[in-house]
């Protein structure tokens, strides 16, 4: 089971502040103390399927702020096609959330399966951990692990969406995942049990800031011809996989605690000019 938490849930999110940001907090601790146990029981437990899930869920709960439809929901009213067939059904089963679960015939199938009267209490259905559980409960109903092992970010969104609705933000949600959950696996295949046991974190392609800077200034002490750009590239990636070759270690280009203390651990190199250059001259033969 891949370890994900509210913190791999936060390096998804846009962030927020106030009222939003307290809001989604919330949701976020509320999810992330039962996120991994509870997609390990619907087989969401594979780095494209934890990828998708999260960037979906992103998407359509605005970012982990809401577990509740902004609109009054006035607009479902009289929709038999959703089992709104009394008065007042729109505004009582409104979108509720991660998955925004809309009118009286889906409250009612998916609480019955859930053990829970949401027909009773459609407010439950806004409660954050039990809202992972109804979207759980629709990712296998509808079949979408098997979309996801297709990485058919397309394919996923008309699952959950019927049609391409904020398929860019989708998109990059679910590609902010997976660098997370590409960052907790390096940990995993580095054998450091949680990602606090380095001050730095792990970098792989992709990853940009002063950080990468470092590992390129690094690496250009081992002689490796790079440029100081704060982009790990193709470049630098075949550097650091070289880098481990050389010292043995798993050749998998990221950077985590191992490859971090054998880089700082190696002495300068002395490029092969300075070499030349510090070398006695010979002498001349008479």
């Amino acid at each position: 089971m891949i370890p994900i938490d509210g913190q791999t849930m936060r390096e998804v999110a846009p962030r927020f502040s106030g009222e939003l940001g307290e809001r989604q907090e919330a949701i976020i601790n509320a999810v992330g103390a039962v996120l991994a146990a509870t997609l390990d029981r619907y087989e969401i437990n594979t780095r494209l399927r934890i990828a998708h899930f999260l960037g979906q869920t992103c998407h359509e709960s605005a970012g982990f702020r809401t577990t509740e439809e902004f609109a009054s929901g006035q607009a479902y009213e009289g929709r038999k096609d959703l089992g709104n067939t009394q008065p007042g059904d729109g505004v009582r089963f409104k979108g509720r959330g991660l998955l925004q679960l809309t009118g009286r015939a889906n409250y009612q199938e998916y609480g019955r399966a859930l053990g829970v009267d949401l027909v009773g209490q459609p407010e439950l259905a806004a409660e954050p951990a039990l809202s992972l559980q109804i979207a759980c409960e629709f990712w296998k109903r509808k079949q979408i692990n098997r979309v996801c092992d297709d990485d058919d970010v397309v394919g996923v969104t008309r699952k959950v969406n019927g049609g391409k609705n904020g398929l860019a933000e989708r998109s990059t949600f679910t590609a902010k995942a997976k660098a997370a959950i590409a960052r907790i696996e390096a940990f995993m295949l580095e054998g450091c049990a949680e990602p606090g046991d380095d001050n730095r974190p792990v970098l792989r392609r992709g990853s940009k800031g002063e950080l990468v800077g470092e590992l390129q200034q690094l690496l250009r002490q081992q002689g490796f011809a790079l440029a100081h750009d704060e982009d790990f590239g193709a470049a630098t990636e075949l550097a650091v996989v070289a880098f481990q070759s050389g010292r043995k270690l798993e050749a998998d280009g990221i950077v985590g605690p191992q490859t971090w203390a054998a880089l700082a651990a190696q002495p300068r190199a002395v490029p092969a000019a300075a070499k030349a250059a510090a070398r006695p001259a010979a002498r001349k033969r008479a």
